[in-house]
Parts: structure tokens; sequence; C-alpha cells
């Protein structure tokens, strides 16, 4: 027992190292919530691009660049995509953006099929009576279709949120001083390494939950609202 103080005292309390790890999960976060909000941009975009398949009844250049980009990004890991946009794009600088701009164009294409999912599960009849009405495809598509299926996609876009979270434990690999980096520095200081480790895996644990158990309440209003309608 006073072996696991005497290492706890050191990894978290000495030095005050435990801001190391506030400061790595703030960037964690950052980037996390930076990086979803253009990943859900830019999957809006790639979701209408491919959508433009199915309102013209054939493959389009949209379509066919929006599925190209969601094929390469889905097929190769995120790790090596986080080194080429460190070291080929922005050649080791502007760590942050790094990370946003990795994440997000990453998240992206998951996001797309997301949209396009939901998208796809409004009735066709919504459509049809939007352009009955004299509205355009895109005005039909901004002010009936999307608000629409926004409510069907809104649980699963807090599951790629939650995965995204996770997900950034790799930015340590290009320095940026995120949660499991901090574990990283602390470990290398101390020779300790379990507890730093642990640490931060409880970090990760309790963001998650809390994140889940958000999620979970949400879905649960939505279905409340469903009922009640």
């Amino acid at each position: 027992m006073s072996e696991f103080m005497s290492d706890f005292y050191k990894v978290f309390i000495y030095a005050d190292r435990y801001k190391m790890f506030l400061e790595g999960l703030r960037m964690t976060l950052l980037v996390s919530v930076v990086a979803v909000v253009l990943g859900i941009v830019l999957g809006l975009v790639l979701a209408i691009m491919k959508m433009s398949a199915v309102r013209k009844g054939r493959r389009t250049l949209l379509s066919v660049i929006a599925n190209v980009y969601i094929d390469i990004i889905r097929g190769t890991p995120t790790v090596v995509q986080l080194m080429i946009m460190y070291f080929l794009v922005f050649q080791a600088r502007a760590g942050f953006w790094v990370g946003v701009f990795t994440f997000g164009l990453n998240s992206a294409a998951y996001v797309a099929e997301i949209i396009r999912a939901g998208i796809m599960a409004v009735d066709q009849g919504q459509m049809e009576g939007g352009r009955s009405l004299g509205l355009s495809y895109g005005q039909t598509m901004k002010d009936i279709i999307i608000p629409q299926a926004v409510k069907n996609i809104l649980p699963a876009l807090g599951n790629e949120f939650i995965v995204l979270v996770k997900e950034t434990a790799i930015l340590g690999y290009v320095s940026i001083q995120d949660l499991m980096k901090a574990a990283d520095f602390v470990a290398s200081r101390t020779f300790i390494t379990f507890m730093p480790l642990v640490g931060c895996a409880v970090v990760y644990y309790v963001v998650i939950k809390i994140l889940s158990l958000g999620l979970n309440a949400f879905e649960r209003r939505l279905r409340k609202n469903d009922n009640r309608s």
C-alpha cells in the first residue's frame, strides 16, 4: 500500500503533475469538439454529393469524387493520415490544427454515410411534396428533408463524437500535448509506467461514460417525443 501511495504521489501530486493530465484532457476535448464540427460540415457536403447520383439516376462527377474520398479515408489507418498531415501538409508545424484537420477529415467520411442514410430514411413523398409546392431541389433538401433527417441521425453523430474522443489518443505521435502524451511524459520522468497509464485510462473512461450517459438520456428523450407525437 505504501508503494502504491508513493507512486501515486510521484505521478500525480509531485510538481503538480496532475495539471499535465488536466491540460492534456483539455487538448483532447478541444481537438475532438472542433474536429467533429468540421466533420459534420464536410460530411454533409459529401452526403449531398453522393446523393446527386440518386437524383440523376446515374453516377455523377460529384458522387464519384465523394465515393473515392470516403473509400480512401475509410480504407487507411488514422495514424497514417495523421503522419501525412503533420509531415507533408503542415510540415511539422501547427500541431493543434494538424489534429483538427486530420480527425475532422477522417470523421467526415463516416459522418457522410450517417447523413446519407438519414436522408434516405426520409419518406420519398416529402421530396415530391416539396417539389409540388414549387420549391427547388436544394430548397426542399434544406427546409424539409434535412431537418427530418437530423432527428434520426443525432444519436449516431453522438456515437461518432465518442469514438473520436478515443481515437485522439494517437495525437502524441505528432507531439501534441494530449492526455496520452501527458501520461507518456510523466512516465518518462518518474520511470513509473503503470500508474500514469491507469490514470489516463480512468480519465478516458470517466469522460466516455459521461458522454455515453448523456447520449442515452438524449435518445430516451427523442423516443419519448416520438411516442407523444
